[in-house]
């Protein structure tokens, strides 16, 4: 039995992945770094610390971690004030699932760009908790993000349901013992191996109704 449901927030309440895409591939090219397929892929589900060191150590960005990541995070804020990416049926997937659960939100996002998402989408109080990967000890796809949103809930990470997109983001939520319900990213689809390990896949917010997250 569900008895608290646990949302990601990029790919899954806003089609953000592309934006932070463009934004670091841009940040890195104009100081001379690489950005490649395999770098894209490889930041996919890191946390800010983990990111910024990668961008630093691998992708040849010159400046401290923690710099690249208070740069990178005020362009992307910025793209987000001018327009909020919200996929089409976020708010109200949100408020029906609050209706009968408690909510946790566990990203990779940064601290304030999980709080300014929720208050631009007008959907913060239905969240009891949000966890920010770069307050764990490590990103997606390990599973301390989803722990530790349980732990806020006070419930059995068993007795969660997930909604994630990602590769990393489903292996997250596996490993964390959490029930997932994917929900596809277009951009950078999970792999076969990923999607069979979910529980349940939907094509979009508007089919995350209370029967598919309980399981009936």
């Amino acid at each position: 039995m569900t008895e608290a449901v646990v949302f990601d927030l990029d790919g899954v309440l806003i089609q953000s992945e592309e934006i932070w895409d463009a934004v670091r591939e841009r940040y890195v090219r104009e100081r001379g770094g690489r950005y490649d397929g395999e770098v894209q892929r490889a930041m996919m589900g890191m946390s800010s610390p983990e990111w910024s060191r990668y961008l630093r150590d691998e992708a040849g960005v010159p400046g401290t971690p923690e710099a690249i990541n208070a740069e990178i995070v005020g362009l992307v804020l910025g793209a987000y004030r001018d327009d909020l990416p919200l996929f089409p049926g976020a708010t109200e997937a949100v408020r029906r699932t609050a209706a009968r659960w408690p909510l946790a939100l566990a990203s990779s996002s940064n601290r304030e760009i999980i709080d300014e998402v929720l208050e631009l989408a007008g959907i913060a109080d239905c969240f009891r908790t949000t966890v920010s990967s770069e307050e764990v000890g490590q990103g997606k796809p390990a599973p301390d993000v989803y722990l530790e949103a349980a732990r806020r809930l006070e419930v059995d990470p068993r007795t969660c349901t997930a909604v994630e997109d990602s590769e990393a983001g489903i292996r997250a939520a596996e490993a964390a013992g959490m029930r997932v319900v994917a929900i596809p990213n277009s951009s950078y689809p999970p792999g076969a191996a990923a999607l069979a390990a979910t529980d349940v896949t939907i094509p979009s917010l508007d089919e995350l109704t209370p029967e598919v997250l309980e399981g009936s």
